[in-house]
């Protein structure tokens, strides 16, 4: 083999390269630096989950959260308690009432009449009694009356029977004098069983305090009531809710016609899983956010009770854990929290609205089980019963109807004659 000719006019070629070698201790060095940058990685790592340890030991597992939360209140149903035309409404949803406040008023019309026609009827009660009152002092003077008689006939059924034996007195005469004592008699004995049946009727009684005049005031006072059921008032205060009433509607007794909220009063509903329940007790303090405020505002509550069973011991289908194939699920348990109401004045919450509770149960000296969960209760809404100006309009009536009016007597001498 020859080698091809080479032009004469060809550039020379340049003599091939050869790979450069660096220096000995590039590649150790790189692999050291590697095992350098691991090194502190894992340092940091180590650092870091010893520095949570001591933070989780120390502090945060005497705490216990949940984001299950929800807040949750009273929702003070109103309803009438007598059957009516709703004329007026006075309050409406989103709207803030007070206590007392007229929130809707019925048709009086029924109302009046039945008070009225009870007020009638406690003063025709009233005269009925008095009358026989009056009666019994009748009868009495009519008894009186009838024992002067008796001797009367007596005493002469005695003067003639003496005289009988000598011819001074008929027979005739005797006999008559003998049947006017046996008349005379049972007259007498006619007006005691008189007395004694309206006697029955009165006795240890007086008109006020009479049976027939009681029932009489009984009936007002019912026909009062019913009167005054027409205006309904909000028992506390609060917000309106779920209003359902319209003018003009005809409502029956116990028909739900709106609810009152008081929003000062709600608390939380948190639902903690059962591992998380060992070391909670009455009385510990809770910090909570609510999402409508963000992280920004801060609830300060405590818990004030723990539920007497899970969610799904109270469900409408119970779980049934003894039949068929069992899978343990962790349960939750309501806790109640109470919250602060200076705090619920500046940033009210809404029933419903969702809640972070963070618990801190390092104090485990309070109760498993709360004697008390509200410390302030809802105030009892008034009774009607007793007002003041019925029971005066009552005591007016029975003392019109008690004694006749002045002049009467005279009036009544002037007809006679």
């Amino acid at each position: 083999m020859t080698d091809s000719p080479v032009h004469p006019d060809a550039p020379p070629v340049p003599p091939a390269a050869t790979p450069s070698a660096g220096p000995p201790d590039a590649a150790p060095r790189a692999a050291g630096g590697r095992r350098r940058n691991l090194k502190i990685l894992g340092s940091v790592f180590a650092i870091g989950a010893v520095g949570y340890a001591v933070y989780w030991y120390a502090y945060a597992r005497h705490f216990e959260s949940t984001d299950d939360c929800y807040v949750n209140g009273d929702v003070v149903q109103i309803t009438t308690e007598i059957p009516g035309t709703v004329i007026q409404l006075h309050a409406d949803d989103t709207q803030s009432v007070a206590r007392g406040q007229a929130l809707l008023e019925l048709d009086p019309a029924d109302a009046e009449v039945s008070v009225s026609n009870a007020e009638a009827n406690l003063a025709r009660a009233v005269r009925s009694v008095r009358a026989l009152f009056a009666q019994a002092d009748q009868l009495r003077a009519e008894i009186r009356d009838r024992e002067v008689e008796l001797r009367q006939a007596e005493e002469d059924h005695a003067r003639r029977s003496g005289l009988l034996s000598d011819g001074a007195v008929s027979s005739e005469e005797f006999q008559h004098t003998q049947e006017r004592v046996t008349e005379v008699r049972a007259s007498l004995t006619a007006a005691q069983q008189q007395l004694n049946e309206t006697t029955a009727q009165i006795d240890r009684t007086t008109i006020p305090t009479h049976p027939q005049v009681l029932a009489a005031i009984a009936a007002v006072r019912d026909a009062s009531l019913a009167l005054r059921r027409t205006r309904v008032s909000a028992p506390v205060s609060g917000v309106i809710a779920q209003r359902s009433v319209q003018v003009g509607q005809r409502v029956a007794a116990g028909t739900p016609l709106m609810g009152v909220v008081p929003l000062t009063a709600v608390w939380v509903d948190a639902n903690f899983k059962e591992v998380q329940l060992r070391d909670m007790r009455v009385g510990q303090p809770v910090k909570l956010r609510a999402d409508m405020y963000g992280g920004a505002v801060e609830y300060h509550g405590k818990l004030v009770g723990l539920s007497a069973g899970s969610g799904t011991a109270f469900a409408l289908l119970p779980a049934q854990n003894a039949s068929g194939n069992w899978i343990k699920i962790v349960q939750r348990l309501p806790v109640r929290i109470e919250l602060d109401p200076s705090e619920l004045r500046v940033h009210p919450l809404r029933i419903g609205l969702s809640i972070t509770a963070r618990v801190d149960i390092r104090d485990t000296s309070g109760p498993l089980v709360s004697e008390q969960v509200r410390q302030i209760p809802i105030p009892s809404q008034p009774s009607l019963a007793n007002d003041p100006q019925e029971e005066a309009r009552i005591a007016q009536i029975i003392k019109d109807n008690l004694e006749p009016p002045k002049g009467a007597s005279k009036m009544a001498a002037n007809l006679s004659h």
